[in-house]
């Protein structure tokens, strides 16, 4: 130890007493997703030994000093049938296991808390029912399951936390879903997995899951802003969008609504001044009409020569 750098002993203390192979199990899925990895890689390793032990048998088997002069083999339709048939079944199972785990983290429960999650270069930005906002972390409570309802705003993106075993695309103009039940309480990593440009690297945040009371401390204690059905019913009172979209069978705009939009039109048709070129004293000319000859071709204004 008195030959080794005091920096590279404790790294490789630390190294040793926090390796592991893959990240905690910290949401309900986790073990499910763990199960079917772990299936996998047994498989694999089976079927890896299982060639390699017949690769070196038949090297020694049928070696050329044993067998200077090449002898044909006949096959055989069962043992053909065996090795196709075992491997055709453990695929069918993991593809099985796979669709159902796949549904099942795609498909949230009807009582889950939705969090709408926007990605953007380089930080993601996340919003709780009550307006609470977040800028490269997100609390939640354990034990409740948590929607994130996700969009870009500018390239793809993709929304990872390896201990929940979660992973979704934030795609631009589209929005995508996926959920979680959190089961450890701690701060825990989340990355893009998708790169995005030049700071893809520094793209990440924490996860930070509490206990239901502490999560209601920490909504009380920060910052609110206003939800997003708190900006829409405010849109929806100031446009006056109420007088078209209510519960009333004989709905429809006020006349201050109907005479504005006429006004709007004669605008943009030149036929009426804009507020700007009022308020200058002025006025927008009309336009001036043009007929077309009798071949076809434009002529000049009415009432003018026209031209060839």
């Amino acid at each position: 130890m008195s030959h080794i750098s005091p920096v590279l002993w404790q790294f490789l203390v630390k190294w040793l007493t926090n390796f592991s192979l893959y990240p905690p199990q910290a949401s309900k899925i986790a073990p499910q997703m763990d199960a079917l990895y772990f299936f996998m890689v047994l498989v694999s390793l089976i079927g890896l030994t299982i060639v390699i032990l017949l690769v070196t048998a038949f090297s020694i088997m049928y070696r050329q000093k044993k067998h200077p002069i090449p002898v044909q083999i006949e096959g055989s339709t069962m043992l053909e049938a065996t090795w196709t048939i075992i491997p055709l079944g453990l695929f069918l199972i993991m593809f099985v296991w796979g669709a159902l785990i796949y549904f099942r983290v795609y498909t949230p429960p009807a009582n889950a808390m939705n969090i709408y999650v926007v990605g953007k270069q380089w930080m993601w930005k996340a919003e709780h029912p009550g307006g609470q906002h977040e800028i490269n972390s997100l609390h939640v409570p354990i034990g409740r399951p948590v929607q994130l309802t996700l969009i870009s705003q500018d390239v793809f993106h993709s929304f990872s936390i390896p201990a929940f075993r979660v992973k979704r695309e934030a795609i631009p103009g589209r929005y995508t879903t996926v959920w979680f039940e959190a089961t450890e309480v701690g701060t825990y990593h989340l990355f893009c997995t998708q790169y995005c440009g030049t700071d893809h690297s520094h793209m990440i945040g924490d996860i930070v899951v509490l206990t239901p009371d502490d999560y209601k401390k920490w909504l009380a204690g920060s910052t609110s802003g206003s939800s997003l059905a708190q900006n829409g019913e405010r849109l929806f009172s100031s446009l006056s969008c109420s007088a078209c979209h209510n519960a009333r069978p004989d709905a429809r705009g006020s006349t201050e609504s109907a005479r504005h939009r006429r006004r709007a039109r004669n605008v943009e048709r030149g036929l009426l001044p804009s507020p700007q070129d009022a308020q200058r004293g002025g006025s927008r000319p009309p336009r001036r009409r043009r007929r077309r000859t009798p071949h076809g071709r434009r002529a000049g204004n009415v009432g003018s020569r026209a031209f060839p």
